[in-house]
């Protein structure tokens, strides 16, 4: 089975309820769309965990790709860009959420450090899978309709930031035999109708239920289209 869930936040009891509610079996695949870390209080708890998993792919959010440029200037600042630019920056980080993951990560061993700096600078923007005889394309966020006219792979006009911080049209078909599936913006923002509920529509299905902020966290299984959710 092909599960996929997005933006954890640091939300590692709900994220623990969740494995166990799908049964997570080795033969099966969890795809996370992004921003695991910033938020909540249990970001590097669930990162440790993440590495040890075969079977769970995640991809880069937005909060995830700056936490990992910031923790990596943090590490070499010897690399680092100049250092008034440096900390505000960095303030900008924590004040959007970064407090957590940042003191987390200070109390970690030198080589816990590595590995999860390496999870979060190693992580990939997208991911293609075929499913029961269908596609998808899996990302944190898509750009609008008319930046994205083909798959990744074949449009010049996306970057990596479009999949990080990218703002998809929700009302508009992008591609007629591939279905996108999306975290990053809270479903209520979407449809009111949807607060803390999976959507779909369009060909796309968007899985960032609001977790962090007290609203369930769902997970959906691609072979079936069962929607699961634990409070």
């Amino acid at each position: 089975m092909i599960y996929v869930m997005s933006d954890l936040h640091g939300c590692y009891e709900k994220y623990h309820k969740m494995l166990s509610l799908i049964d997570l079996k080795e033969k099966d695949t969890l795809y996370i769309l992004g921003d695991i870390v910033d938020l909540g209080p249990d970001v590097i708890k669930i990162l440790i965990d993440l590495i040890h998993r075969k079977n769970v792919i995640a991809l880069r959010g937005n909060h995830d790709h700056k936490a990992g440029i910031m923790l990596n200037r943090l590490m070499k600042p010897k690399e680092s860009i100049a250092r008034n630019r440096f900390e505000r920056q960095f303030d900008f980080w924590i004040s959007d959420g970064g407090q957590p993951t940042y003191e987390s990560f200070l109390r970690l061993e030198e080589a816990e450090k590595v590995n999860v700096l390496n999870y979060l600078l190693e992580m990939p923007f997208y991911w293609k899978v075929d499913v029961v005889g269908r596609r998808y394309l899996l990302a944190h966020t898509v750009p609008e309709r008319e930046k994205m006219p083909a798959m990744p792979e074949l449009c010049a006009w996306c970057s990596g930031r479009d999949y990080i911080l990218g703002e998809p049209d929700y009302d508009e078909i992008y591609f007629d035999d591939v279905m996108i599936v999306t975290g990053h913006t809270p479903t209520v923002l979407i449809d009111t109708n949807f607060n803390g509920k999976i959507w779909k529509g369009n060909n796309h299905i968007a899985v960032d239920c609001g977790a962090v902020f007290g609203n369930p966290l769902g997970c959906i299984c691609l072979d079936t289209m069962q929607e699961f959710y634990v409070e």
